[in-house]
């Protein structure tokens, strides 16, 4: 309406969901390691939220690609997904956060036990994967190599013994 969309408003609206919903979904992740590391406790109250922002933000990135932009064109769709490797990345992605958003209450925690924090573990490489869709996406590969230093970072805070290093130099 106020025609700040480029050329191509399609697009632009799939490129304006997907970049929060990996701003959102490596903020989750950086809530373990920040408590971890500075004590600060009260974020991990906002690591759900975040994850589950993350994921509203992925659904609509993926309604505008396949309604918007495809239409519904099933055939199109999947010639998109083998042909492009971006598109099989970021739709590997959504599959292995869909399970983590359905099971991110309490009755499913209850419900699943110990297989909760096991299947959940699967954040993980959806943030690979998401960085990587951002990484064959772009055309100038700055930017989305600065998140994936970053997801890199925060991954490897979560090795025991880089984790014991650092709280030992604490």
């Amino acid at each position: 309406m106020t025609g700040r969309l480029s050329v191509n408003p399609i697009q632009e609206l799939i490129l304006r969901t997907g970049k929060p919903a990996l701003v959102l979904l490596i903020a989750s992740l950086a809530c373990t390691p920040l408590n971890v590391l500075f004590g600060w406790k009260w974020i991990m109250a906002a690591r759900k939220p975040l994850g589950l922002y993350s994921f509203g933000y992925i659904v609509l990135h993926l309604f505008l690609f396949v309604v918007v932009d495809y239409s519904l064109d099933l055939g199109l769709i999947s010639q998109a997904v083998r042909e492009k490797r971006y598109v099989l990345a970021g739709m590997a992605a959504f599959l292995l956060l869909v399970p983590l958003a359905l099971t991110s209450n309490g009755a499913a925690m209850r419900k699943l036990g110990r297989w909760w924090r096991r299947l959940h573990r699967l954040v993980y490489l959806a943030a690979i994967l998401a960085v990587l869709h951002y990484l064959w996406l772009a055309k100038v590969i700055r930017e989305p190599v600065i998140y994936g230093v970053i997801l890199l970072a925060l991954l490897a805070l979560r090795l025991p013994i880089i984790r014991r290093t650092l709280l030992r130099r604490t």
